[in-house]
């Protein structure tokens, strides 16, 4: 047991869900045991949280940490919200949350940064145009080589999905032009990077997906793949020998696999890669999404310190009334320990 990792948890968008799951998630003293955890938020609304739960819904002591044992940095709410109604007060806030756990780990306060869900649309609202907290990450991090990764481990089995996505917020007809092999070959080098230093990988199996409906079938379902794609691959599986590269896999069949490696429905372990990339959102998401809603952890890498966040939005709709899920902040938790363990165990072996 190691409490020198120190982790701050954003509240997210505080009139969604965030604040529930974190007390829900923060309950389970085998996080808190691990490490040193620093809430990013409002103290006051977290303790209304607490007794709005307790007074209202079927949830007990024992479900939710309680706001007065826990270590909270306090960000100012001046105005009155209301669970499940966001708006540009609620975005400003979620925003100034974030902009202050990455001022704090930059100085070397923490190691990484567990967020809770925000709403874009209210970020805009405020006044903050970016697509998503990722690209706020990164620029304040000043990188601008940086991925969208997904991680889960299934319940059923104990394997471990991975997925990487080549482009992330952009729309579906911006795609084929976004992806060029520089952009292939940057999102590659972090990947196989990432899996050698945090989940200590170092000759990893890797599958890519083909753009196209059946990887373009030779051209007669587009051109990509016979342009660029495939002549990008050769090259890369030159230049990266120990990693084995395989593709471009359609991306119809790429989640065969993967789905009979997640649920057990097969005689023998199927060869599974030890991580999948997807050329676009909805192609790794779907899949990930379809699996494991609720396990899902969103990491950003190729940052200077470690992210990790719950795979899911705000849920505005269910806010205040109990039922959120906390598995997937719960496992961003874990992930980010597990993560900090692994680049530690690689200092001591250097």
């Amino acid at each position: 047991m190691s409490t020198s990792i120190s982790l701050a948890i954003t509240m997210g968008d505080p009139a969604g869900i965030g604040p529930e799951i974190i007390l829900k998630a923060l309950a389970d003293n085998s996080l808190t045991e691990k490490c040193q955890i620093i809430v990013i938020g409002n103290r006051q609304l977290l303790q209304f949280t607490y007794e709005h739960l307790l007074q209202q819904t079927q949830l007990t002591k024992q479900d939710l940490a309680e706001p007065r044992t826990l270590s909270i940095l306090d960000v100012p709410l001046d105005d009155a919200i209301t669970l499940g109604l966001g708006n540009a007060i609620t975005g400003g806030f979620s925003f100034a949350c974030l902009e202050q756990a990455i001022a704090l780990t930059i100085q070397g306060k923490f190691q990484g940064i567990v967020t809770a869900p925000i709403a874009k649309s209210l970020w805009k609202a405020a006044g903050h145009k970016y697509p998503g907290q990722t690209e706020v990450l990164a620029q304040r991090a000043g990188v601008n080589k940086f991925g969208m990764m997904f991680v889960a481990q299934s319940p059923h089995t104990g394997w471990i999905l991975r997925s990487l996505l080549a482009t992330t917020h952009i729309p579906l007809a911006d795609v084929s032009q976004a992806l060029t092999p520089q952009l292939m070959s940057l999102k590659l080098d972090l990947l196989i990077d990432c899996l050698k230093q945090d989940f200590g990988i170092n000759q990893p199996q890797i599958a890519i997906a083909g753009l196209n409906p059946h990887s373009g079938e030779a051209g007669q379902l587009g051109t990509e793949e016979q342009d660029w794609l495939l002549d990008w691959l050769k090259q890369a599986q030159a230049s990266y020998p120990q990693a084995q590269l395989i593709g471009l896999i359609p991306p119809d069949t790429m989640w065969v696999k993967p789905g009979q490696a997640w649920y057990g429905n097969f005689k023998f372990p199927p060869n599974t890669a030890d991580a999948y990339l997807a050329l676009y959102h909805d192609q790794g998401l779907i899949p990930v999404k379809l699996m494991a809603f609720d396990q899902a952890i969103n990491t950003t890498i190729g940052l200077p310190f470690i992210r990790t966040s719950p795979d899911h939005g705000t849920a505005f709709d269910i806010a205040g009334q109990g039922v959120a899920n906390a598995s997937s902040m719960k496992a961003a938790i874990k992930l980010a320990i597990q993560i900090s363990n692994q680049r530690s165990s690689n200092y001591q072996l250097q």
